[in-house]
């Protein structure tokens, strides 16, 4: 090989590494194969002979191969080419998964030409397919035609079109995988955007109450529409569950359900929490982020503890909510939001109001539909609901399977009054489930709280009389040791006469001597 071919070789090969290192940059800039392979194609057509191209991929439904995406050929006929496995050089070269080259096109029985290269070019044309694998299994064809030279060449072009093919098959599988997690994700979002919307949908919220039902009335009414709505209720009603169904049962139910404790944050981040901030606004924000309005553009927020609010927090709050705008801390442009607000308190807001901690025109705003969580004293009849459900959920939690709850402790559920109400009810059933040895939750499982005298025996055993008699007793014993015996000044004391203080020595047959000794031992 004398100087010159030596050039010819040597610029060819830089060639076509130039052609491969382009190829891959585009194959690398989208996930959607169908947005690259042309520029691929054109990529080719640029950096070779080839003027006509055409990628083939097999439908792996009907077994059909069809024309993805080509250059160079009439697009009507491209768009009708359509072949079945073993059907001309595409169905040879898919079936058996190795490269052809037809070096004369016109010589060539098995070349069937439906996408029209014969009629269209008067020239010795060359064809070389090669197969677009994925392991064993052919996905589809790169073809390519050109004028005729020699077949040295052709096997050149062979080896660089086989490389391409392999990068277009890297890049299939991986946009593959990602399709393909892509799907799982999105069935895995729906499954549980499915379970949340079954669990906090209000059939599923347990109670037959009178107080109840009438909660469940409220939800269904303000469910579709997007008011504002304030719950209300002391700590541990469930709220929060409230909020949950109205939203999962709300037109904006496949939109972002974004819950913020307000009592949670610190008054020094809640402003960059709620609507976000830009980088650098304050020592600490190192990149700009999006508040809890944004993350909950279309559908809902949800505001609890609203009471806990400062002054300053409540006045942002009211602009968000009469102008439906925000703005990030630092920034001085106003983003526009979509945003339902439900808000829930367990503070008298009224009371609030009159101590100067509340704004009047945000309560007003918050107040537009408002609904009442009963407290579980109030609702006594939904109590044995509630312990079955919890008792079958925590059985299961802990691998037991609790079949029954007694008599004694449904008596002490019934008369407990629940200061912490279904919270502090489902943390009992969850205690007792765990200690419980025998598959029943007995009264002697539940903590000391909600123990009465007669489950822990412990009522009083001595009438009153006695009971008078022993605190008297006791009183006069402390006032003579206090009086180091002296009977005239424990009766002063005491506030009764001396003659009395002598009629309850004799009584409780008490020894006055034994203070005086006391006195000299110290």
């Amino acid at each position: 090989m004398n100087k010159t071919q030596n050039s010819i070789h040597y610029r060819k090969q830089i060639q076509n590494m130039t052609l491969l290192f382009e190829v891959s940059q585009l194959l690398d800039k989208s996930l959607d194969l169908k947005e690259v392979i042309t520029p691929v194609l054109q990529t080719i057509s640029d950096s070779t002979s080839f003027n006509t191209l055409a990628l083939t991929l097999i439908d792996e439904n009907t077994g059909e191969i069809w024309v993805e995406s080509s250059l160079g050929l009439p697009e009507k006929a491209a768009k009708k080419a359509v072949y079945k496995l073993g059907e001309g050089i595409t169905g040879k070269v898919v079936e058996s998964g190795e490269s052809m080259i037809i070096p004369h096109i016109d010589n060539e029985n098995d070349y069937l030409d439906k996408m029209d290269q014969r009629s269209r070019k008067k020239d010795d044309r060359s064809y070389i397919c090669v197969p677009i694998k994925q392991g064993v299994n052919s996905l589809g064809t790169l073809g390519a035609g050109k004028i005729f030279t020699t077949e040295s060449e052709l096997d050149d072009d062979l080896k660089i079109l086989t490389i391409i093919a392999s990068l277009i098959a890297r890049a299939a599988e991986l946009r593959k995988r990602a399709s393909e997690e892509k799907r799982l994700l999105t069935l895995e979002n729906k499954r549980l955007h499915q379970e949340l919307k079954e669990k906090f949908r209000p059939d599923n919220m347990i109670g037959n109450s009178q107080n109840m039902q009438e909660v469940f009335s409220l939800i269904n009414q303000v469910s579709r529409s997007d008011a504002t709505v304030l719950i209300r209720g002391e700590s541990g009603t469930g709220k929060e569950l409230v909020a949950h169904a109205i939203h999962y049962n709300s037109l904006r139910a496949n939109k972002p359900f974004i819950r913020v404790n307000c009592a949670a944050l610190p008054e020094s981040v809640i402003e960059s929490e709620l609507f976000g901030h830009e980088k650098g606004s304050f020592t600490g924000a190192v990149a700009t982020r999006k508040g809890r309005f944004e993350m909950a553009d279309g559908g809902t927020i949800f505001l609890d503890e609203i009471g806990e609010l400062s002054q300053m927090t409540q006045i942002k709050l009211l602009r968000v909510l009469q102008e439906r705008e925000i703005e990030r801390v630092g920034s001085m442009n106003t983003i526009k939001i979509n945003v339902r607000v439900i808000t829930a308190t367990n503070r008298i807001l009224e009371d609030e109001i009159k101590n100067g901690n509340f704004r009047e025109d945000l309560y007003y705003r918050l107040n537009v539909f408002p609904i009442h969580i009963p407290p579980l004293r109030q609702r006594k009849t939904d109590i044995l609901l509630l312990t079955d459900f919890f008792a079958e959920k925590y059985g299961k939690k802990n691998g037991k399977n609790i079949k029954r709850i007694t008599s004694s402790s449904i008596d002490l559920f019934q008369s407990y009054h629940w200061p912490g109400n279904v919270r502090e009810l489902e943390n009992v059933i969850e205690r007792a489930a765990l200690v419980s040895t025998d598959e029943v939750i007995h009264a002697y499982n539940l903590p000391p709280s909600l123990q009465s005298a007669e489950s822990t025996d412990t009522s009083l055993h001595t009438t009153l009389e006695e009971a008078l008699e022993s605190l008297e007793k006791e009183l006069i014993n402390d006032a003579l040791k206090t009086a180091r015996g002296n009977r005239a000044s424990a009766a002063r004391a005491l506030g009764i006469s001396e003659r009395i203080m002598g009629l309850r020595v004799d009584k409780y047959m008490i020894r006055c001597t034994k203070f005086k000794k006391q006195e000299l031992r110290n």
